[in-house]
């Protein structure tokens, strides 16, 4: 059935059965014959096929959405099986750069331990460009960085979502919105060369004809903490801050987020890593911080 599922899955996000086949490395007859027998299972018609093309019927829909939470809670139960299959022991060596450094690692790194305490864990932090080079240079085994790619030659995969919201002390008085030209014009701090935080706001801005160069930047500081307490100190201010930093701020009430029209800057937490096979400590912390992210982050 599970096989079945992933079938039909493939052939709903592709609204084709030949894609499905090539998707799926099986028969296009085979592809059809899965659907044929869920159809049967269930007594339902999950495609419409019309014309030499095909869409979910009101039923299929249903089905899809019923069918994707059962292969998310499936992937979930593998995890956490092969999490628990056999002890796990040696040493793992992390880096993170300085956003999850502050915000992230610390509640994984305490669940992970709690769960293998046999695995000796040490941590670095820095910035992006610093983790990626202590990946290359073999110092750390396994990077939560910025950004999803920045150096040729190292593995990058998606850890979770972030948003960098323009930020100011809840006592600037300005609009709740303003425009993207506009934003040029605001007195801005922003984050050291070599920052994944300042390379995603770089093409950012770049992709709406913004360059770095055209903000009034009044001051660079290499710490997200420090940005924050300049800002609640220096009315007036502003900075294009992680979300997830600035937490603890917006239910004080000491910063407040202004919106720029048209223009979002969302970014990936991303795992790096040099090519080759992780060891099994490197492993199951992957598992386990993507199951802790499944839990707990909402972003």
């Amino acid at each position: 059935m599970l096989f079945r599922l992933k079938v039909f899955l493939s052939v709903a996000s592709n609204l084709s059965f030949t894609k499905a086949s090539e998707e799926l490395y099986i028969s296009q007859p085979a592809i059809s014959k899965h659907i044929s027998e869920l159809e049967k299972i269930f007594q339902v018609r999950l495609f419409n096929r019309e014309k030499g093309r095909i869409r979910l019927t009101r039923e299929g829909e249903i089905f899809r959405e019923n069918a994707l939470t059962l292969m998310e809670d499936y992937k979930k139960l593998e995890s956490e099986m092969r999490m628990l299959r056999g002890s796990v022991g040696g040493r793992l060596r992390l880096g993170a750069s300085t956003t999850i450094a502050q915000w992230l690692i610390a509640p994984i790194l305490a669940g992970f331990k709690s769960r293998f305490p046999q695995v000796e864990v040490s941590l670095v932090t820095g910035n992006t460009e610093a983790i990626e080079k202590a990946i290359s240079e073999n110092r750390i085994d396994l990077g939560l960085i910025e950004g999803s790619r920045h150096a040729s030659g190292l593995r990058y995969s998606t850890f979770a979502k972030d948003e960098l919201v323009l930020t100011t002390s809840s006592e600037t008085i300005c609009p709740d919105e303003i425009s993207e030209r506009e934003l040029t014009s605001l007195p801005i701090v922003l984050r050291e060369n070599g920052s994944g935080t300042l390379e995603v706001i770089r093409k950012a801005l770049e992709e709406h004809s913004i360059r770095l160069n055209d903000l009034n930047v009044v001051l660079h500081i290499g710490a997200t903490e420090g940005i924050k307490g300049y800002l609640e100190a220096s009315k007036g201010t502003f900075a294009l801050l992680s979300v997830i930093s600035i937490r603890d701020e917006l239910r004080r009430g000491s910063l407040k987020i202004i919106d720029i029209r048209d223009l979002s800057i969302n970014r990936d937490f991303s795992f790096v890593s040099a090519h080759g096979d992780f060891d099994a400590a490197a492993d199951r912390f992957i598992e386990f911080a993507t199951k802790w992210r499944n839990d707990n982050l909402k972003l």
